[in-house]
């Protein structure tokens, strides 16, 4: 039986799961979206008349930042960010765990807790004046800011969950379960 903080991280990698796979028709929408565009552009173009505008290229952007914003933490679930330490995949799982530890408790937290706190004022006045896109035809940005906060929110649950698992393997290197980033998340 898991700890409450395995359980803990556990119920956080379900939910950034369950993110991803919204992510992943968010990109399909988006793919489809951008091809519309391009097809409306030039079937345009044959055709005489306008067929795309900008609300549809907005459209595209909003749905490249939600990917963006939204898989952030999924990234980070599945160890698929960029990492600039070639040195890291030749060191012994204990320091790799370490290194993650002090990364996540001296950058990933931090950083996290800045852009919240330094975002909200933006996302707030966003909101307050219910902003627009100053192109013609553009769409309102108002709806799309709160999601910096989701993301960041997030972030920052799924990094609460890393640093459960790796002081977890750290502590308890017997039993086994917790292989080097080995993230299988059950029932999702």
């Amino acid at each position: 039986m898991p700890n409450r903080g395995l359980r803990l991280a556990n119920l956080i990698d379900r939910f950034t799961a369950a993110i991803g796979k919204l992510v992943s028709w968010l990109v399909l929408l988006m793919v489809l979206l951008s091809a519309f565009n391009a097809v409306a552009r030039y079937l345009g173009r044959f055709l005489g008349r306008n067929l795309s505008s900008n609300a549809y290229l907005e459209a595209q952007w909003y749905l490249f930042s939600l990917v963006f914003l939204l898989g952030a933490s999924y990234a980070l679930q599945q160890d698929a960010h960029v990492r600039v330490d070639v040195l890291f995949g030749k060191f012994p799982d204990k320091v790799r765990r370490w290194i993650n530890i002090a990364g996540a408790l001296l950058l990933l937290v931090p950083f996290s807790v800045f852009v919240l706190w330094s975002s909200w004022p933006v996302v707030r006045n966003s909101w307050n004046i219910r902003e627009v896109s100053p192109d013609p035809g553009g769409l309102p940005r108002w709806p799309l800011k709160p999601f910096i906060l989701v993301c960041f929110v997030l972030l920052l649950a799924q990094g609460v969950s890393e640093l459960i698992k790796e002081v977890h393997a750290l502590r308890h290197p017997e039993s086994g379960e917790h292989d080097y980033r080995d993230h299988k998340v059950e029932g999702v």
